[in-house]
């Protein structure tokens, strides 16, 4: 029973608050899912609310290869011979009274995902949660110099005009399945709304992109209505432009592929976003091609 596996360590009193999920693993490139959810916690000063008894979520003890094994492995750090550190899977609730906000990063499970979601539901009608985000990454064809492209899903079809107000295009997909989407629609069936923003990340860029996690944060700030500063964010991902911009300079056929991207996205943009000044230009008889 999920109420076995929550330890509560505060009970905030809240009406109407928003929830936002981050999870490593599927759908973390560049460390967006549970970067943005970081940078909200560390910004609002969020309060730890709860946490969940993971152990029967996970497979530690995975067959294979030691490159495949060591995946599933808890992290261990030994000094001098002594064991220093050993850290399993952790999954914690966070909270923000004033912003109506209740903050969560966890892992990904293995195994009982009816479970784990029952953990997840049972915090959100504690605090009566209107609305559940999940914010996460895919890899796609997109430059390091651009905005990340942003999907969304969405538990109720009445959601989706305001996804397109603010830019993000809906998701079309077929293929296996997320615990995202399984949580989506099991919030659709209970009433609960819920809306996944999926950032798609430069494919090229390897670890943790600060660049994208900013871009996230800010998008999903601005529909919370979050008062937080990201000037730090957006100087690291500055930082990270300009070593990937010198590093692309010193390979040319990596800049060439770079530059069809900024020109592909910039085209894609031009047509999508800006429809309505290319009609004009045209009607003005100034040609696009």
């Amino acid at each position: 029973m999920a109420p076995d596996r929550l330890k509560f360590h505060a009970t905030p009193d809240m009406t109407g608050a928003r929830m936002v999920l981050g999870f490593s693993g599927w759908m973390n490139g560049g460390e967006v899912s549970t970067g943005t959810v970081e940078a909200l916690i560390e910004r609002l000063g969020a309060r730890h609310l709860a946490e969940v008894d993971s152990e029967d979520f996970y497979i530690l003890n995975f067959p294979g290869s030691m490159e495949v094994s060591s995946l599933f492995r808890p992290y261990v750090k030994i000094e001098q011979g002594l064991v220093t550190t050993y850290r399993g899977p952790t999954n914690a609730f966070f909270f923000h009274a004033p912003s109506r906000l209740v903050l969560f990063i966890g892992k990904e499970p293995n195994l009982r995902w009816s479970e784990y979601a029952e953990c997840i539901f049972t915090v959100a009608s504690r605090l009566d949660v209107s609305t559940i985000y999940f914010v996460g990454s895919v890899a796609g064809l997109v430059p390091h110099t651009r905005e990340p492209r942003m999907y969304g899903s969405v538990s109720d079809a009445r959601l989706r005009g305001e996804l397109q107000q603010l830019g993000v295009r809906l998701s079309n997909y077929e293929g296996p399945a997320s615990l995202v989407t399984y949580l989506t629609h099991l919030a659709g069936q209970r009433g609960t709304d819920m809306v996944s923003l999926i950032a798609e990340i430069p494919a090229y860029v390897q670890g943790k992109n600060p660049r994208c996690i900013e871009s996230m944060t800010r998008r999903l700030a601005g529909m919370l209505s979050l008062p937080i500063n990201l000037d730090d964010l957006r100087a690291l991902g500055d930082e990270l432009e300009r070593r990937l911009n010198a590093i692309v300079q010193q390979k040319p056929e990596l800049a060439q592929r770079v530059r069809k991207l900024e020109e592909d996205y910039d085209s894609e943009v031009f047509d999508t976003q800006m429809g309505d000044l290319k009609d004009w230009l045209q009607q003005q008889g100034i040609r696009l091609d």
